[in-house]
């Protein structure tokens, strides 16, 4: 037994077939990296010619494209890897064939266990055919909230705003809510003191509301003032709408209220604080009271 081991490992036939299959990896493995890099960038390329084409609809079909991309540069990785493990297999003399019809019965066995799997499929497929959300859109899942980075067949990933990337099942999303589609409405309350002149501050703000649209190329419609929300102790609530670019509605808000503060400034008009009056009687007795 001894000399068959030492008689095979000397041999120059079996050094001579490890080379040649260690070259065939090699190669297939070259291959296969060269395949898929090279296929990505013919897609990328045939998407950016076709997006740039006149359309009128082209948010939705560039939000289209991409999520049509990613999916399509997946699905490529894994045909060509899968073809080169088989191409692999292959040169190591091992029965493609056969491992294969064994995959299959077990495969068969294993699938009535995985039936998530086959549920997140499913769902991937009308999630990118209806078109429900694509990728850089801003949805919400339940709890997870955030930009839409990739949508496969089987998981979705979603970057939050403090940059961790969520993994969804597919199979788990059962409800979504999607901020891109649609323009946003940005609602601005402003409050200013119950002693205020309320008609000043209305015209100083309608003015300013004029040629801000102006300005300002994410609002789509003039801004509105809407007029007095709510009187509650010393204030006055004063609400302003404003229909802007899809997620501009934030940007925006904080533009107006800084605006405003400024304007309210240089007119006079208060806006409510926490003050302290001070009343003095005749017997030199002081007495405070805090309020707004």
């Amino acid at each position: 037994m001894y000399d068959h081991f030492i008689k095979t490992v000397t041999s120059e036939e079996m050094w001579i077939d490890i080379g040649i299959a260690t070259v065939k990896i090699i190669a297939i493995t070259i291959l296969s990296m060269i395949i898929v890099r090279v296929a990505k960038m013919a897609i990328r390329k045939a998407f950016e010619i076709r997006m740039k084409a006149p359309s009128p609809l082209q948010p939705a079909s560039e939000r289209r494209h991409r999520t049509i991309l990613r999916l399509l540069q997946s699905i490529i990785s894994y045909v060509v890897y899968f073809s080169a493990i088989l191409a692999v297999l292959s040169a190591m003399n091992i029965e493609v064939a056969g491992l294969l019809a064994g995959a299959g019965i077990v495969g068969l066995a294993v699938g009535f266990g995985a039936q998530s799997l086959v549920k997140d499929v499913i769902t991937g497929f009308f999630i990118i055919f209806e078109d429900q959300f694509g990728v850089g859109d801003y949805i919400k899942i339940t709890s997870i909230e955030g930009t839409v980075l990739e949508i496969g067949l089987r998981t979705t990933k979603i970057k939050g705003a403090a940059g961790e990337i969520n993994i969804v099942p597919n199979g788990l999303i059962t409800e979504v809510i999607n901020y891109s589609i649609n323009n946003s409405i940005a609602v601005i309350d402003v409050s200013v003191a119950y002693n205020s002149d309320i008609a000043k501050a209305e015209r100083l703000i309608e003015a300013y509301l004029k040629v801000l649209s102006e300005k300002r190329e994410e609002i789509t419609m003039p801004p509105t003032l809407l007029g007095v929300q709510n009187v509650v102790g010393a204030e006055v609530t004063l609400r302003i709408s404003v229909e802007t670019l899809p997620m501009q509605q934030f940007a925006i808000s904080r533009m107006i209220r800084r605006d405003v503060k400024e304007i309210f400034d240089q007119n006079g008009i208060e806006i409510p604080y926490p003050k302290m009056m001070v009343y003095e009687r005749d017997n030199n007795q002081t007495f405070s009271e805090e309020g707004e």
